[in-house]
């Protein structure tokens, strides 16, 4: 039975794609680099914010200095823009509402930074009690990597068996593997479902009721 579901964030419970390439846009250009089409941010996400620079900068001889300078610039555009265009997508709502009714926690994991994240949850989800909130920290490495799981797992006193992962990308498919948790992809998010599949995932849900019925079947 699962007591617990772990949530992605970025491409799973929020369409957060346009104000992540508005802001590592504005960071760019204000930098010397070349902006990119905002669906090209597709590719780029999922991985943290680091590695957000890199790839948008697609440089090949690194630069610390320049990237420090896009990663400051990419903070403080986002923190005054991170919710201008972001929204839960639909059906979320519904899903957590289903969730609450059976007494099944919920958590997110995240590769965002975990200012970013808590900010955004709160915000968009204001009457929603997650057992946790946990984006990218010092100290934690960034998914694939379980730490993150873990920490959620102990936090609520869930078992790996009574717990399943619910993500967008291939980073999710090996996060969930490598916790030993069961996975649930899904296919709204940022990348394509063949992603999901060639990684390894068995199930993805073409809607969020999808999501639950997948749950309960578990």
């Amino acid at each position: 039975m699962i007591k617990l579901c772990i949530f992605d964030l970025d491409g799973t419970l929020i369409n957060s794609l346009y104000d992540l390439a508005a802001a590592m846009n504005y960071a760019l250009e204000h930098n010397g680099f070349h902006k990119h089409d905002p669906e090209k941010y597709r590719l780029m996400v999922g991985s943290g914010v680091s590695v957000l620079a890199d790839r948008a900068m697609n440089i090949n001889i690194p630069d610390e200095i320049r990237k420090q300078a896009v990663l400051s610039d990419f903070a403080g555009y986002y923190n005054d823009h991170c919710i201008d265009l972001t929204k839960p997508y639909d059906g979320v709502e519904a899903l957590l509402d289903r969730l609450d009714q059976k007494n099944i926690l919920y958590a997110v994991n995240s590769n965002k930074p975990d200012n970013f994240a808590n900010y955004i949850v709160s915000q968009l989800f204001p009457d929603r009690h997650f057992s946790l909130v946990l984006g990218k920290r010092e100290g934690f490495e960034r998914k694939p990597s379980p730490d993150g799981v873990f920490t959620i797992l102990k936090e609520t006193g869930i078992s790996t068996d009574e717990c399943i992962y619910i993500g967008d990308s291939n980073v999710d498919v090996y996060t969930a593997a490598n916790a030993g948790i069961k996975f649930c992809g899904v296919s709204w998010g940022f990348r394509a479902v063949e992603e999901l599949t060639q990684a390894g995932a068995g199930y993805i849900a073409q809607t969020p009721e999808d999501i639950f019925s997948y749950i309960i079947e578990q």
